[in-house]
């Protein structure tokens, strides 16, 4: 395959800065310039007895209620607010003239693509009553081409979209995370979240157009970009990509190849010019104390020059792994000091209540003295990512947890989680992945073959499919083959932990005994041998600010707001004395429903003045 440099400057005036966006577009990094947000008020209705279908719903929703998209129908923000159970629900929006002018319909941009961010679980869509397509996994996008439906009659015509979502509460298969199968939230899981519950919009797009695109280092000179094309891509047609440090406005080169060559999948390397001697590199490199990004636009023309399409991406310089018994950014050890982050509201449940939520998240993370989250037992909305990646956050992506084993939750829950990793992968600020979680839906993970199989196959999956990060097999214990050893360990006595996680002799017996939980750290024959430790859940001390009605629970409790930042600092303290301890993660951000263990209230207002949270998290 032929690269060829050019001086030719891409065709930027038609798209926004990526690395500068507001957070509102829902696919952060292959932005266009014209799209619609079709949230707001749908016509809504439960189907317990699941007749919908065979009573013609899908033309049009008989006395239906009111719903607020993309706000999950258990939650006060949808206006519906009936968090019981409700296997099956129904949507239905009209789609105006207007709204296909705004999402950009015009001669050089004449498909309609609808997107769907995430349904819970699975989704049937139609149009004017004809089925569009189907999708099932409740926590990835999808994409249906509709233009046909939504561009016959007359430029008055409305059309009427439908979608019909189901997710039953009881069945153990689907990967649910920490909604709960009671009807009633208990112990440490929440309200559920069915339907709809990220944004649902309207994007037109050229005949050939850029469908998607990955970006994976690729040492500090150069980064590779996966690009996969919709539509035919005519003889002779070239992608172009120029990069560009926008901080300091610096031309990083434009390199353009032959689109044809590997034609629906191109897979190129970029050079970085300027990084090449590598004096000067760590002026580029993204971390989260200098979140820089690279703003990239991908310019896609024919043989005679004529421009195709145009999309702006970003991408951050930055390497991710392990060695030594520590964890290494940018090739240097790095202490990862992170939080546990549930991701849950209190008025929209797993969706943010409106966009700048998931800045205000990561500003908070940060204010509060960590430079990473877990975030647990969710795929997190990609504008989250965007916030982390540009104000500098490490995010451990991790999947939502199904509670059976068996062939069917195998399934579910390795289609959704190669969607995952294939929808978040570009982003710099994720630095590992977890597909498992203290042994949820492989309970017998100890004794049982099977269970173990599958265990090492999906961690060894998920390298296949990006190997430029670390994978932890099992998130707390129980591990097999693991790029990261991981500890749960709620000890609420500082002096008890420093102890525990003291030295290397502290280390061989955490390692050779039984977890704190009781469970064994290893399993089907693993061994230490010598992968970073970190002490990913602790903490978890009660408290609740005066003035809050005392309820919930926690591991430990506090009794005062001076007895809760004693106890914070001290088992901080505890993990910054140990000699092995690589990083931790602090349970948790925020209270959450019957949980009261946050550093914030579940409205996100701290318990005590931000200040002292922060003093007892660093240690200064």
């Amino acid at each position: 395959m032929s690269t060829v440099a050019s001086s030719a400057p891409a065709d930027v005036g038609t798209v926004p800065l990526a690395s500068r966006q507001d957070g509102r577009y829902p696919r952060p990094q292959a932005v266009r310039r014209d799209w619609v947000d079709l949230g707001g008020p749908w016509s809504f209705r439960h189907d317990d007895e699941d007749t919908g279908t065979d009573s013609g719903w899908a033309a049009g929703l008989p006395s239906p209620r009111t719903i607020t998209v993309p706000f999950p129908p258990e939650s006060e923000a949808s206006g519906i607010a009936e968090p019981g159970f409700h296997p099956v629900v129904w949507y239905a929006r009209a789609i105006g003239r207007d709204e296909l002018a705004a999402a950009g319909r015009g001669a050089e941009r004449p498909r309609l693509l609808l997107h769907f961010g995430a349904v819970d679980h699975r989704a049937q869509v139609w149009i004017d009553g004809r089925f569009v397509g189907e999708h099932e996994g409740g926590h990835t996008p999808f994409t249906f081409d509709v233009t046909t439906l939504l561009t016959g009659g007359s430029d008055t015509d409305e059309h009427l979209l439908v979608v019909r979502a189901e997710d039953d509460p009881h069945d153990a298969t689907l990967p649910r995370g920490k909604q709960d199968w009671h009807e009633e939230a208990h112990a440490i899981w929440y309200r559920r979240t069915t339907g709809i519950w990220q944004t649902v919009w309207l994007e037109a797009v050229p005949t050939t157009a850029v469908d998607s695109l990955r970006w994976t280092p690729a040492g500090p000179a150069a980064t590779a970009l996966t690009v996969r094309f919709r539509g035919r891509v005519p003889a002779g047609a070239r992608l172009r990509v120029a990069l560009r440090f926008d901080e300091r406005d610096e031309d990083l080169g434009t390199t353009d190849w032959d689109a044809t060559a590997c034609h629906p999948t191109l897979d190129v390397t970029v050079p970085i010019a300027r990084q090449r001697n590598g004096q000067a590199e760590d002026e580029l490199t993204w971390s989260p104390e200098t979140p820089r990004l690279v703003d990239a636009v991908l310019t896609l023309v024919d043989a005679d020059g004529r421009v195709l399409d145009v999309v702006a991406s970003y991408l951050g310089v930055r390497s991710v792994g392990v060695g030594g018994g520590r964890f290494l950014l940018n090739r240097q050890p790095y202490p990862v000091r992170s939080v546990l982050d549930q991701a849950f509201w209190p008025e929209s449940h797993l969706a943010a209540p409106h966009p700048l939520a998931h800045r205000q998240e990561v500003e908070l993370i940060k204010a509060l003295g960590f430079n990473a989250a877990r975030m647990h037992q969710k795929i997190e909305d990609p504008r989250f990512l965007y916030w982390a990646d540009r104000l500098g956050l490490l995010v451990w992506g991790e999947a939502p947890a199904a509670y059976e084993f068996s062939p069917t939750a195998v399934q579910r829950l390795t289609t959704e989680w190669i969607a995952a990793v294939e929808r978040d992968a570009s982003h710099p600020s994720i630095v590992t992945w977890v597909p498992f979680n203290e042994s949820w839906g492989i309970q017998h993970v100890v004794s049982d073959p099977a269970q173990q199989a599958y265990a090492r196959a999906l961690v060894d999956l998920t390298r296949a499919l990006d190997p430029s990060r670390p994978v932890i097999s099992n998130d707390g214990w129980e591990q097999q083959d693991t790029d990261i050893v991981t500890i749960h360990d709620y000890e609420g006595d500082g002096a008890v932990l420093a102890r525990t996680y003291a030295d290397d002799a502290a280390r061989t017996r955490a390692l050779e005994g039984l977890a704190p939980s009781g469970h064994p750290q290893f399993v089907g024959g693993a061994v230490d041998h010598g992968q970073p430790v970190m002490l990913t859940e602790f903490g978890g001390v009660r408290y609740q600010a005066a003035g809050r009605r005392q309820e919930g629970w926690g591991y430990t409790a506090a009794t005062d707001d001076e007895d809760w930042v004693v106890r914070i600092a001290a088992l901080h303290d505890a993990v910054r004395t140990s000699t092995f301890l690589a990083g931790s993660c602090w349970t948790q951000l925020t209270d959450t429903m019957q949980e009261t263990n946050g550093l914030l209230n579940a409205d996100r207002s701290p318990k005590v003045p931000i200040e002292q949270i922060r003093r007892a998290v660093t240690g200064s």
